[in-house]
């Protein structure tokens, strides 16, 4: 394309571009170019994730192995925390307040001890999924990974943690004359599906507390609400059986006393199948079921918002 100047001369333009007029959505589409830290599909979120699992392996374990790391004790804290709080909700509740009504004494302690330690399987998973996002912000900001990694992390730190306490809640159990059998293997089963639990709960914490920091000074009043609504301390149905059945009924079905009452079931002699509520197994499958998968969709739908602001 030419045209003469005022001189004479022939001055040569350059040719439009081929580009002009697009709109940058379309200049991208053109280019094959994508937006930085966009939310991949659900498929390949997935897959994003099982390509990391030594990363969440391993920062699980450094969590864990850094948790006690100041104290002179150190592991062992694992263990005797919620020894301890057994401990005390049993001068609290089974000596003082006399919450065993009438349960047997070899029943009632590991009774007792096995609540506290399920409960806080649950507890410490929800309280570190809140503050999974707020709380490594650095590393968020800093590194491209899906973020789902760190509330699946930190609800697999629990159950290590928790794993390590089973050997206290075994010797508990044996020493109250709850000896190994054939329903010990029914452990296997409620963990699996409690931590699938736990890890959609701390999912939905993660991104919750992600927007809102200020819910990790609220969870502990909830948390706290949560567990003496439970049964951690005392059977449900006998506590209420002057109560409209309903509420013990509703009370039952809350995950957290599926999953104390099950694990009751297999370890404990003389906690039969008539302190359970009709069809456990299922309740506590489609907890599981809906809190992993219901968790891990919300949490990804705000995928590319995490860290942002």
């Amino acid at each position: 394309m030419s045209e003469t100047t005022h001189d004479g001369s022939v001055a040569v333009s350059a040719p439009p571009s081929p580009d002009e007029g697009l709109t940058a959505s379309q200049l991208a589409a053109k280019y094959g170019l994508a937006v930085s830290g966009a939310r991949p599909s659900l498929f390949e979120y997935v897959r994003q994730l099982w390509d990391r699992r030594h990363f969440i392996l391993a920062f699980s374990r450094a969590k864990l192995t850094a948790q006690y790391s100041q104290a002179k004790l150190g592991q062992l804290w694992q263990v005797a925390t919620p020894l301890l709080n057994a401990a005390v909700y049993f001068f609290i509740f089974g000596v003082i307040l006399e919450a065993d009504r009438g349960m047997p004494r070899e029943v009632y302690i590991p009774f007792l001890v096995t609540g506290v330690f399920v409960f806080t399987f649950t507890q410490s998973s929800v309280m570190a999924g809140v503050r999974a996002i707020s709380g490594n912000l650095g590393l968020v900001r800093a590194l491209h990974f899906p973020r789902a990694s760190l509330p699946i992390s930190f609800a697999l730190q629990q159950l290590q943690q928790l794993l390590y306490s089973m050997i206290v809640l075994f010797v508990v159990a044996i020493g109250f004359g709850s000896y190994p059998k054939l329903s010990w293997v029914l452990i296997l089963p409620v963990l699996a599906l409690q931590f699938l639990f736990n890890t959609g709960l701390a999912l939905i914490m993660a991104r919750a507390g992600s927007k809102t920091p200020d819910l990790a000074q609220l969870m502990p009043f909830v948390m706290r609400t949560w567990m003496y609504a439970s049964g951690v301390m005392f059977s449900i149905p006998v506590m209420l059986k002057d109560k409209p059945e309903w509420i013990a009924t509703v009370l039952q079905w809350n995950p957290a006393a599926v999953y104390m009452d099950l694990m009751r079931f297999a370890m404990i002699d003389g906690y039969g199948s008539s302190n359970l509520p009709d069809h456990v197994w299922a309740a506590a499958a489609g907890w599981a079921a809906l809190f992993a998968v219901g968790g891990f969709v919300y949490f990804w739908k705000a995928e590319e918002r995490y860290g942002r602001g």
